[in-house]
Formats: structure tokens, sequence, C-alpha cells
């Protein structure tokens, strides 16, 4: 599939159309403003936010503690992920816990790590680490694990030790998984900092939107899911791209274009006639 100019522009047309739909919708039926503003409220309340400076400083706050979070769940993941898929030993004894430790709702830990960690930075970092440490570890698992037997009873036969096995073989093909780990890692962080900010915070992002909500400010609120989403995606984009740098060499990330261009197939029809007659002449 081709991603060219011409299909650039009609995302953007489409999100257009979707924007003009809701602006109909909310003045054709007179929705009050408090239950759902149009989007020229919503722009408007962005714009607010974004010249008064308010919303700079929160979202510096809140992408601080996504990245360290990110940075602290994804080394424990990596580690752990594969200590459990290179012993059955740690295995045995370790994974249980981490599964029962995940399943545990992280909405229900929020204010428990509040009373541990305090109302600053610590408290979502910590927040944002426990939510995006399980993907990460259990592709990582996988992948590790996914390595072709042959290969590794290969290497071995050659008198390969196991840290070779584990950074020649291993770990590039356990890659891809580890990068769409990190990919729902990143996201997931994101969701952990604002679910922290939401129980007790003293800035950031979540906080802004309970504030809102207390003065009813929906169009505010809105405004601030718009930034939200629009800070996953760069950071979702941000992992993307990493992830085709590093794994260059994986057939997923090629981009080549598998349809011929309609110019391409004419020629190619045109020259078939030419060399049967030529081999026709020739016989």
């Amino acid at each position: 599939m081709t991603t060219g100019p011409r299909n650039f522009l009609l995302r953007i047309l489409l999100i257009l159309v979707t924007l003009a739909v809701w602006e109909m919708l909310v003045r054709a039926f007179a929705i009050p403003l408090f239950i759902l503003p149009a989007p020229t409220a919503v722009f408007m309340g962005l714009y607010r936010g974004i010249v008064s400076g308010l919303y700079i400083e929160h979202i510096w706050i809140t992408l601080t503690e996504t990245l360290l979070g990110f940075a602290l769940g994804t080394t424990l993941a990596f580690v752990l992920g594969t200590a459990v898929a290179l012993s059955r030993r740690v295995e045995y004894f370790l994974y249980p816990f981490i599964v029962m430790f995940q399943a545990m709702p992280k909405v229900a830990l929020a204010p428990l790590i509040i009373v541990w960690f305090g109302l600053g930075l610590t408290s979502k970092v910590v927040n944002a680490a426990l939510v995006a440490f399980f993907p990460l570890m259990v592709n990582t698992i996988v992948g590790l694990r996914s390595a072709d037997e042959d290969r590794v009873n290969l290497m071995r036969s050659l008198a390969a030790t196991r840290r070779q096995i584990f950074w020649m073989l291993q770990l590039p093909n356990a890659l891809p998984y580890i990068f769409a780990g990190l990919e729902i890692a990143m996201i997931f962080a994101l969701i952990g900092a604002i679910v922290a900010e939401f129980v007790g915070a003293q800035s950031g992002l979540g906080m802004l939107i309970q504030s809102m909500n207390f003065t009813m400010d929906v169009a505010g609120q809105f405004s601030v899911l718009l930034i939200l989403s629009m800070v996953g995606l760069l950071l979702n984009a941000l992992v993307t791209e990493v992830r085709r740098r590093v794994l260059f060499w994986d057939p997923s990330q090629k981009t080549e274009n598998v349809v011929a261009r309609p110019a391409e197939r004419r020629t190619s029809v045109s020259a078939s006639p030419q060399r049967q007659d030529s081999i026709v002449t020739a016989g």
C-alpha cells in the first residue's frame, strides 16, 4: 500500500469532514455545551489554553511522567522477561507472582501508590511503569522462545556459548516482538500517568481534566483529550520510527509497492506480442 501525498490529503479530508458533520449535528439538534461541545468551542478552548501557557506547562509534566515510567517499566520488563525466557527455574518461581500482580487492576493500586510515594512525580512514574511493564515482558518471553530450535542446536554443535546464542540468534529473532511490545507499552505508560493524576496530583493533564470537570468546562476537557490523543500519536510514531530504523532487515518493514503502475503494465503487455513475433519469424 502506498502512502503518497494523495492518500495524505484524503486522510486530512476525512478528518475535516468528520469535524464538519460533528459541528452540524451539534448545531442542528441544539445540544447543550455541557453535554457535547461543538468542534469550534473545543478549538477555542485549546487556543486559550495554549496562548495562556497553561497547557504547555501541564503537557511537559505529563510527558515527563510518561517517558520516565516507560523507561523504568520497559527496562524491568526486558530484564525479567529475558530471565524468565532463558531460565526454567526463574520461570517456575517468579512468573506466577508476576501474573498475579498483573491481575490486580492498576486503577485500584493507584491510590495506594499515591499514599506510598506522595502526590509528586514519583508516584506517577511508578504507576506508569507498572502499567507499561507487562506487555513488553510477555512479548520478550514469546520472542526469545520463538527462535528456531534447529538453529539453536546448530550453534551449539559449533561450540557457541549461551551468551553467543542469545546475542546472535535469540535477541535478533525477538526484536520484532519486543518492538511490538514497546508500542503498546508507550501508550499504556501514558494511560498509567493520567490515571495516577486522576487519583491525586498537583499538576499534569489528568489533574487539569479533573479541575475542569468540577467547573463544568466540557469544551476544555475535550481540548485536553485532544492534546492527549495527539501526544499518544506522537509517542507511538516515535517508537515506530525507531523500529523502522532498527528493524530495516525485517520483511514486515518493507514498504515497496507490489502493484505495478498502469504504464508499466501496458509496456509489458505490448512488448510480449513483439517477442512472440520475433520468435515466430526466427523459426
